[in-house]
């Protein structure tokens, strides 16, 4: 890689995009002689906004561009070809050859420097003549790729490449290419005006009939009326927006969802015909028991005190939280820690203190860190008659061994908590009441897609790894919505990850361990596996890999 990295340096008049550009694939493991085996083409939807978009400016340019031996390509946000025009038997066939196809993946990581990846990496229009391609198989070409933004939003929707053979390549390319982009974003502006001008009148007939809540959700707006205000939290429209992203499949469906007041509702989603990805939806509320927040589970604890409670599960799943969540008023937490810092002595003094209370808690953190001595202490007070109530707080209870198993053994009422992997229908909120503690402001919040995202991660952190990504996106953002793009980059894959098998995820783990012990390096950690870099991008394609 270094090599790669030092002759490229050397090359005479690099531009700093292409020096960049270089950088970025060698550390993806890249080869400049690397065939295109990776470009596997994947379905694509014809209907979408884009496309339907594009469709006509690109039929009038492509008709201005024929005989001339141009190529048109377009990318849809995620870097996908979802078009490519051409009408020269030279240039179809080297194209077809490298396997440039509809559905094909243009990412820097899959083929280096090149018209489309290299736009979404710079984020702005980039010129690419032969030699400056990463691949050799590319140096046939002069490309020039600019961005397609939504002029309402300002995100890129897809990238318009315009490619020919270095011997034809033209100047005229930039301006004949931004016009075109010019027109796309104008077609995407109207037909987002018709698609919003469907939706409001879906909502408003939607809203005129009914006193519960509505909400009308599409591509980039969401409407609701008072009654949708004033019953759910920004938690909640966070989960309907996410719903509305992926609607049902069927006209009408009803589903279940817990608000984040703990109460039930069931919620009905409706496509909206001619609203592009448009969505009523109606959420009643259902009369119901006792609140409960969505992360709480309701554990029953004894009348007396006389028995001790433990709550347990992996690090950082919140099981302190919980203990105090449990515990009666006033709370002595008391620190495993602290035996390790203070010494046994001044723990044992904090614990016997807290033990002559006649009332509240006494909450030990940690008992599965406690010396035998201290075990034997605390397990000596639980059968104490006058006591506070007692919660202790430990790693699973299946790992627990010697005196701090017979410890867990004297609690009757167990809280076992488990990972934030297997609770993914908590994230969204969780993820929301921590953005509320650390956001500058009110107006910042999270999109669907960074919802997703967080949802599909696996969270060996648990809770505090959580914490973490939230702060850091946070730290980001001053206003308006946190993007996937706030996010560190390993947690921006937005695929669920939870349905792989047990081997699957197994080998997952292996994969992402070593791209993560190689800084990303694809050709080190093939090596590493003992499996060829063709295997191991298949695999990080099919079990849904991020950037690591």
């Amino acid at each position: 890689m270094a090599q790669r990295a030092r002759k490229y340096d050397e090359a005479p008049g690099a531009r700093p995009d292409i020096a960049a550009s270089w950088r970025r694939a060698s550390l993806a493991g890249v080869e400049h002689s690397d065939a295109f085996e990776r470009l596997v083409p994947t379905d694509i939807d014809h209907s979408g906004s884009l496309l339907v978009g594009a469709g006509p400016v690109l039929d009038q340019l492509e008709a201005s561009l024929a005989g001339t031996g141009f190529s048109t390509i377009l990318g849809d946000r995620e870097c996908r070809i979802v078009r490519r025009w051409d009408d020269d038997p030279q240039t179809r066939e080297r194209l077809n050859e490298l396997n440039i196809r509809e559905g094909a993946s243009m990412l820097e990581e899959t083929i280096g420097t090149n018209g489309l990846g290299t736009v979404f990496e710079t984020r702005h229009p980039v010129l690419i003549h032969g030699a400056e391609h990463f691949l050799e198989s590319l140096r046939h070409f002069s490309c020039y790729g600019h961005p397609i933004r939504h002029p309402l939003t300002r995100r890129i929707e897809g990238v318009l490449d315009i490619s020919a053979l270095v011997d034809t390549a033209s100047p005229l390319l930039p301006p004949l290419i931004a016009r075109a982009v010019h027109d796309i974003e104008q077609r995407l502006l109207d037909g987002s005006r018709i698609s919003e001008k469907s939706l409001l009148a879906a909502f408003q007939e939607a809203s005129g009939r009914t006193k519960h809540a509505v909400l009308a959700i599409g591509e980039d707006i969401v409407m609701s009326n008072q009654t949708a205000s004033d019953m759910l939290s920004s938690s909640d429209i966070a989960l309907l927006r996410v719903l509305g992203e992926d609607p049902p499949s069927r006209a009408d469906r009803g589903l279940r969802l817990t608000l984040e007041t703990g109460r039930a509702a069931d919620v009905t989603v409706t496509r909206v015909p001619g609203a592009r990805r448009g969505v009523l939806l109606r959420v009643v509320e259902r009369a119901s028991g006792p609140h409960l927040t969505p992360t709480m589970i309701p554990v029953k604890v004894p009348e007396s005190a006389s028995a001790p409670t433990l709550v347990c599960g992996p690090s950082g799943t919140g099981r302190s939280t919980r203990a105090r969540e449990l515990g009666a008023l006033p709370a002595k937490v008391l620190h495993a820690a602290t035996a390790l810092l203070e010494g046994k002595a001044v723990w044992a003094q904090e614990f016997e203190a807290a033990m002559r209370r006649s009332g509240g808690c006494v909450v030990v953190e940690g008992i599965d860190l406690l010396s035998d001595e201290l075990l034997d202490l605390v397990i000596d007070r639980v059968d104490r008659r006058s006591r506070p109530q007692l919660i202790f707080t430990s790693g699973p209870v299946e790992t627990l061994t010697g005196r701090a198993a017979n410890l867990a053994g004297t609690a009757i009422v167990r809280d076992e908590l488990t990972t934030l992997a297997s609770r993914r229908s908590e994230i969204p909120n969780l993820a929301v009441s921590m953005l509320a503690e650390v956001a500058a402001n009110d107006s910042v919040h999270l999109t669907p897609g960074v919802i997703r995202a967080l949802t599909a991660h696996d969270w060996p952190g648990n809770l505090r790894e959580l914490k973490a990504v939230i702060t850091f996106a946070a730290g980001r953002r001053s206003w308006g919505g946190i993007a996937l793009s706030d996010l560190p980059e390993q947690y921006r894959v937005a695929s669920p990850v939870h349905s792989l098998t047990t081997r699957e995820r197994a080998e997952r783990d292996a994969i992402v361990a070593a791209l993560r012990a190689f800084d990303g390096n694809k050709v080190q950690a093939a090596r590493e596996l003992g499996m060829s870099r063709t295997t191991l991008y298949t695999r990080i394609r099919q079990l849904r890999i991020a950037n690591c």
